[in-house]
């Protein structure tokens, strides 16, 4: 079993920054990848980012290519998403999830963290 817990959220300006966390507990060393999603009010949850633990190869959604960053700390089963030039339609709960194997989906979602970029 895997816990998460995601911090970091709050409200930015359009044009602003700012870094969301993920804590890992519990059986981490098997993982394949970690992630983050987001979901918006009315709309369904999609994917932003992704890391594999493993050799660190990063995936990205489209949409925050060039102003989202993931990144890792495998000391501290912990993994980042510093988001910068945030836009108003990045506003939503963000969620990490993990990967535990290559065919497994993302799952064991923390509580997510909100964030919210005015116009």
């Amino acid at each position: 079993q895997v816990q998460l817990v995601e911090s970091g959220g709050g409200l930015v300006q359009a044009g602003g920054s700012l870094r969301v966390s993920c804590a890992a507990s519990g059986r981490t060393f098997s993982n394949y990848a970690m992630g983050w999603f987001r979901q918006a009010p009315g709309k369904e949850r999609e994917f932003v980012a992704a890391i594999s633990w493993s050799d660190g190869n990063l995936y990205y959604a489209d949409s925050v290519k060039g102003r989202f960053t993931i990144s890792r700390d495998i000391s501290k089963n912990a993994v980042y998403l510093q988001m910068n030039s945030l836009k108003p339609e990045d506003t939503a709960v963000y969620y990490c999830a993990v990967k535990k194997g290559q065919l497994d989906a993302f799952g064991s979602w923390g509580q997510g963290t909100q964030v919210t970029v005015s116009s």
